[in-house]
C-alpha cells in the first residue's frame, strides 16, 4: 500500500486538476449559448436561400448552367476539413481527421488530393502528408460572415480556374451539447436539384432569371461555408463542455477513493503504531 505522503500528494493533484475541468466546462459553457444562438438564429435564412435557389435553377435550362455547377472528370479533390484550435474536446477533431482520412484513402482512392485546413488540429494531422495548401487557423479569432467569405471565394476562383474538379467540406453539424453529426457536403460543383422544376409563370424576374441565379450562387456558398463554420464552432463548445462535464466526474470519483484508501492507510498505521507501543510496554514489564 502506498505511504500516506504520496495518497496526499496525489489527492491534491487530483483536487487541482477536478477544478480546472469544472472551469473549464463552465466557460465552454457560457460560450456555447451564444454560438447556439448564432447558427440556430442563421439556419433558417441559410435554408430558405437554398430553397430559393433550387426553385429557381430547376426552372433554366440544361445548357445555360452556371460555371459553379459544372461537372468535370474528378481527378483533382479539395476537402475543407473544419476542426478547432484546441484539444481537450473528447473526439470532436479525431471525428473530422478519421472522415477525412477515409475520404482520401477510400472514396477519392487515385486522386490527387489536397486539404485546406480550418483550424489548428487539422492542419497539424495532414501538414505532415504535404497535403495542406493553405492554414485558416485564425479564423476563429474573428468568426464573421466577411471574413468566410474571403475563403469561399477563394474556393470559387480556385474551382472555377480549373485547379481542382471537386471540393467538399467536412465538419461537425451541432445537434446538442452532447451530440456531434459529423457531415461531408459538396461545395463545388453544385449538386444537382433533384424533382421537378418548380412552375414560375406567375412571377416577373428583372433582371432575368439566370441573372438572378448567377447573384444567388455565390451567396449561396459563402452562406453554406460559414454555415459549416458556426456549427463546427458551436458543437466545439458543446463537445469540450461533456468532456469537462465527465473529466470533472471521473476526478471527483477518483479523489473520493483516494480519500478512502488514505483513510485506510491512516488507520492502519495508527494501529501498528498502538501495537508496537503495547508490544513494547508488555516487552519490559517480562
Amino acid at each position: 500500500m502506498a505511504n500516506l505522503k504520496e495518497i496526499r500528494n496525489r489527492i491534491s493533484s487530483v483536487s487541482s486538476t477536478m477544478q480546472i475541468t469544472s472551469a473549464m466546462k463552465m466557460v465552454s459553457a457560457a460560450k456555447l449559448k451564444k454560438a447556439q444562438d448564432a447558427i440556430t438564429a442563421m439556419r433558417p435564412y441559410a435554408d430558405k436561400l437554398t430553397e430559393l435557389l433550387q426553385s429557381l435553377s430547376a426552372t433554366l435550362d440544361a445548357d445555360s448552367g452556371s460555371k459553379f455547377a459544372e461537372e468535370r472528370e474528378v481527378n483533382n479533390v479539395l476537402i475543407v476539413a473544419i476542426t478547432s484550435n484546441r484539444g481537450l474536446c473528447g473526439a470532436f477533431n479525431s471525428n473530422i481527421i478519421k472522415q477525412t482520412n477515409n475520404l482520401i484513402s477510400n472514396v477519392h482512392a487515385g486522386k490527387k488530393i489536397a486539404v485546406l485546413a480550418i483550424g489548428k488540429k487539422a492542419n497539424d494531422a495532414f501538414s505532415k502528408k504535404g497535403i495542406v495548401i493553405d492554414n485558416k487557423s485564425t479564423i476563429f479569432d474573428d468568426l464573421t460572415f466577411d471574413n468566410v467569405s474571403e475563403i469561399a471565394e477563394m474556393l470559387m476562383e480556385k474551382f472555377v480556374a480549373g485547379e481542382f474538379d471537386k471540393i467538399e467540406i467536412v465538419y461537425n453539424k451541432f445537434k446538442n451539447a452532447a451530440t456531434q453529426i459529423v457531415m461531408t457536403e459538396q461545395f463545388l460543383p453544385i449538386v444537382p436539384v433533384a424533382g421537378e422544376a418548380v412552375n414560375n409563370a406567375d412571377y416577373i424576374f428583372e433582371p432575368s432569371k439566370l441573372e438572378i441565379v448567377e447573384q444567388l450562387i455565390p451567396k449561396s456558398l459563402k452562406t453554406q461555408l460559414y454555415k459549416g463554420i458556426r456549427d463546427s464552432f458551436a458543437s466545439e463548445h458543446g463537445a469540450r463542455m461533456t468532456a469537462m462535464h465527465k473529466a470533472t466526474d471521473n476526478a471527483t470519483e477518483l479523489r473520493d477513493q483516494l480519500k478512502l484508501t488514505y483513510n485506510k492507510a491512516r488507520q492502519a498505521a495508527i494501529t501498528n503504531e498502538i501495537l508496537e507501543i503495547v508490544g513494547g510496554a508488555e516487552a519490559l514489564n517480562n
